[in-house]
């Protein structure tokens, strides 16, 4: 329906639409988290669920993840910052609503605080101090030869590690957001801790809404998914309409 989606360095974008209500002009975009694709249960659990409300939903993976062109190790926040604003640009005279899991997250927050066509903004288990969990999470794996949670699939790039440390946190971005935002996370995630939303949400404008889900890990598995797509689509139908 959007035709090919590049990004700018030419790379193309696999993406999924759901279609939902006929006629409707708002879209929800989708991004996933570090390595991770538009295809996870969750992602796809949740683009059926605003379809079945009638809400127009896009699924996509970043440049260099699932289907997309381009190579993992040159997958950074701020390259899918830009992967981000070629989706935009395809949906040019939507209304679009943009929701992101983990690293896809701190994308949103790093695009909403400065591009005006993000009009809702839903953060899933957001990742924010990126220089923290970078340390914390592949802090003893060297770049360049060792893996992301030793998947061979996911090389660890120097490239990657500078990025996060480059940003350090996103957390002073909440002030430039003003747009209605819900930040989502489980009470069990062991990836990115809950702080990370709740120092965030603390920084946020009004409207805001933190919804924390008791037992619920990083991806919303099993029983959590379909507390997080009734939170995510009530949430979203009351503004989209």
């Amino acid at each position: 329906m959007f035709g090919t989606i590049r990004n700018p360095q030419g790379e193309r974008l696999d993406y999924s639409f759901h279609p939902g209500r006929a006629g409707s002009d708002a879209v929800v975009v989708l991004g996933h988290g570090v390595t991770g694709n538009k295809d996870r249960p969750f992602v796809l659990a949740l683009a059926e669920g605003l379809a079945a409300a009638g809400i127009p939903a896009l699924r996509f993976s970043f440049a260099g993840n699932g289907a997309s062109e381009g190579r993992f190790a040159d997958a950074t926040i701020t390259k899918e910052v830009a992967d981000l604003g070629a989706v935009l640009d395809a949906l040019a005279g939507r209304r679009v609503a943009y929701v992101g899991h983990s690293m896809g997250g701190a994308v949103g927050v790093l695009r909403a605080s400065t591009d005006l066509r993000i009009g809702l903004l839903v953060s899933l288990a957001g990742m924010v101090h990126t220089a923290a969990f970078a340390q914390r999470e592949f802090g003893m794996v060297e770049p360049e030869k060792g893996f992301m949670w030793d998947d061979e699939a996911c090389p660890l790039s120097q490239a990657y590690m500078d990025d996060l440390a480059a940003i350090g946190s996103v957390v002073d971005r909440a002030a430039a957001i003003r747009v209605p935002w819900l930040l989502v996370h489980g009470t069990e995630d062991d990836v990115v801790p809950l702080q990370d939303s709740r120092d965030i949400c603390a920084r946020a404008n009004e409207p805001r809404e933190l919804c924390e889900i008791p037992g619920a890990g990083h991806v919303f598995s099993g029983e959590a998914t379909p507390v997080m797509v009734a939170k995510v689509v009530g949430w979203l139908s009351s503004r989209l309409g």
